[in-house]
């Protein structure tokens, strides 16, 4: 069996990927994700769950939901997310099903482990601003109101779609939010204010390099404004990231940590990992990305297989660009992964090697 990572949660068995509902609730720190439990690869997909006291140490919990519900009968119930209301978790997921293709549900749970569906899902169905791709819901409350922003595309552009809600059931489509021709199909989009602006987040699929666009800019409840794209990790192996707010006021983000085109090691049961929990600030403009200050006694300032060569680093010897010439370096290396974070998180990269 391949060596487990010590500072990274996995799954004790079977696939997973994208994280979902990010959430503090009920003193814990909440993570789910999208898991195939019968074997690490992908499948008809159910919501893994895992929580935290300190983001460091993980313990993995029954899996939160099934693909038991007849919108649900084909792809299961890929990536959404959490919010808390009234002492209630609501996760919002897409449910696949072979008759209605890719929509929108609900499940809600007063103690963060068992959830109910709503009798009345899918709540929400492709409009005529998408097409196939209508997936991963990312909720937020701003001001009084719940905005929920949802990936897709539609004639080779990619999209993100607006609704705004009070109640959480009840959903108001406001449009296109925002467009991307670099992609077909936009995933796991997320939306927040922060540092006195808005920043819209979304991954682009089809491109050779997994990344994610973050763009900085300006919000009047239904118009967002871009004013700045920021990419401050430069992966190789990181994608779908989410946010959330935590206790402290933090907004923190977590992506997936995996290589999706190797193969699976020897005697693997289980693939795929979540990244350091980092948290978000923009500094001077920039969108900077730096592991959470409980995370900070494993960093270190330099590596075996890390070599930094002006505005090219080489990790394990394969070489990658970066923005800009950078004079200070983190690390955080684990049993088969290195994040390496350059003057203090203006740029980053995520790298699985395997073992």
């Amino acid at each position: 069996m391949p060596e487990r990572l010590k500072y990274h949660f996995e799954p004790k068995a079977g696939w997973m990927n994208d994280p979902n509902g990010l959430c503090c609730y009920k003193g814990q720190y909440h993570a789910f994700f999208q898991h195939y439990p019968y074997a690490p690869k992908w499948g008809q997909m159910h919501w893994g769950h895992a929580v935290s006291g300190d983001l460091i140490h993980w313990t993995q919990l029954p899996v939160a939901l099934y693909p038991d519900m007849p919108y649900e009968n084909e792809g299961g119930c890929f990536s959404g997310s959490a919010i808390e209301k009234d002492g209630k978790l609501y996760l919002f997921y897409t449910s696949v099903s072979r008759e209605m293709g890719q929509t929108q549900s609900v499940a809600v749970s007063e103690d963060g482990i068992t959830f109910k569906k709503y009798e009345n899902n899918p709540i929400l169905h492709c409009p005529i601003d998408g097409k196939d791709d209508f997936r991963d819901p990312k909720v937020t409350k701003i001001g009084d109101e719940y905005h929920m922003v949802v990936g897709s595309g539609k004639d080779g552009t990619g999209k993100i779609l607006h609704y705004v809600s009070k109640d959480l059931l009840a959903w108001e489509y406001l449009g296109v939010l925002h467009t991307d021709d670099r992609s077909f199909a936009l995933e796991c989009p997320d939306f927040f204010a922060l540092g006195g602006k808005y920043v819209l987040t979304y991954s682009l699929m089809g491109r050779k390099t997994r990344c994610s666009s973050f763009l900085i800019g300006d919000f009047d409840g239904k118009t967002f404004t871009a004013e700045k794209e920021c990419m401050p990790e430069i992966g190789p192996q990181f994608y779908a990231p989410q946010t959330f707010l935590d206790e402290k006021g933090r907004r923190i983000i977590i992506g997936w940590l995996y290589d999706w085109g190797k193969k699976l090691d020897e005697g693997a049961d289980y693939a795929g990992a979540l990244t350091i929990p980092r948290e978000l600030s923009i500094q001077n403009g920039i969108l900077h990305n730096f592991p959470v200050s409980e995370a900070a006694h494993l960093l270190t300032s330099s590596d075996k297989d890390v070599v930094l060569d002006r505005n090219r680093v080489y990790v394990s010897g394969e070489g990658f660009d970066l923005m800009y010439t950078p004079k200070e370096t983190a690390i955080l290396r684990d049993t088969k992964t290195l994040e390496i974070f350059f003057d203090g998180g203006r740029e980053s990269l995520t790298y699985w090697f395997g073992k």
